[in-house]
């Protein structure tokens, strides 16, 4: 009968375990989002603000070979992410849109073709600003005075971009304040109910003589695994969902470079033992202080 009562109670602390680790991860995963999307906003910015464009028209003496000179030049510039020739064949078929093939678009024109060649490109993240764009029109008629014409831009999705992603991130950074809050608190319960099926163990060993340090030393070591394991299972959450987005998403990808990856890792894991660590340490103190008879 003693051996039986033995292994269930055994079952049940490994059940306890189990579950609470589980509750922990499920928590650091919801942790984790807000960490990899605060991480990640950065390349969603970086793609976004990239993929804006500007066009630059010449003077309309200048021929293909003239105007593949500049694009070479203007390949070396720090402001731009891609410099591409576009010509009036390439301009007239991009005009038209997808369905129109070129020699409709030319019956349209009577036969001639309107549109003069011209390059395009796309700025680097940090000049795509109002202040940006209108610095890299500036520079190209200084520099290419007698060649360029005139250099456009869609100076109003420039500026939805960029008063977007601080409106977004403003928004985003409330969301996760509040989560991460909410977090807190549930990882402090969950540790909580975990230590109350050990109150008597608890006062047990501190009737018995054991010193407090004594009695926190292998509860705190349970804590700090709880936090690693947790972090990692959550961590395994969380990449799932980033690949699935991935698949899903057509324009942007969630991206991160090695040292962000690994900073999100140690955020997780840092967060998990830190948390685990003084619920547990609060909870148990609480026991401590307890007389016996509050423990019923």
């Amino acid at each position: 009968m003693s051996k039986k009562a033995e292994d269930y109670s055994k079952k049940g602390l490994r059940t306890s375990y189990v579950s609470t680790v589980i509750g922990i991860s499920l928590v650091l995963f919801m942790i984790g989002l807000v960490l990899g999307g605060v991480f990640g906003l950065k390349s969603f910015e970086k793609q976004a603000k990239e993929s804006l464009q500007g066009d630059i028209f010449f003077k309309s003496e200048l021929n293909d070979a003239d105007i593949k000179q500049v694009e070479q030049q203007l390949k070396n510039w720090k402001e731009f992410n891609d410099v591409y020739f576009v010509s009036p064949e390439r301009a007239i078929q991009e005009f038209g849109g997808e369905g129109q093939s070129e020699k409709e678009m030319l019956t349209i024109f009577n036969g001639e073709n309107p549109l003069p060649a011209t390059i395009g490109f796309r700025p680097n993240a940090e000049f795509a600003t109002k202040s940006g764009m209108a610095g890299i029109k500036r520079k190209l008629l200084a520099k290419f005075k007698d060649e360029i014409d005139e250099v456009n831009y869609d100076k109003a999705s420039v500026e939805n971009v960029n008063l977007g992603f601080k409106q977004f991130v403003f928004l985003f950074l409330s969301v996760a304040l509040l989560l991460i809050i909410i977090a807190v608190a549930m990882i402090n319960n969950t540790i909580r109910l975990s230590l109350y099926s050990k109150r008597f163990t608890v006062k047990t060993m501190q009737l018995v003589g054991a010193t407090s340090t004594y009695i926190r030393r292998p509860f705190i070591w349970q804590a700090v695994l709880q936090g690693v394991v947790s972090a990692f299972i959550g961590l395994a959450f969380l990449l799932t969902v980033f690949f699935g987005l991935n698949n899903l998403l057509e324009t942007f990808v969630i991206s991160y470079t090695l040292p962000t990856f690994l900073l999100l890792v140690g955020c997780m894991i840092g967060i998990g033992v830190f948390i685990t660590v003084i619920s547990t340490w609060f909870a148990l103190n609480k026991y401590l202080r307890m007389k016996l008879d509050d423990l019923y």
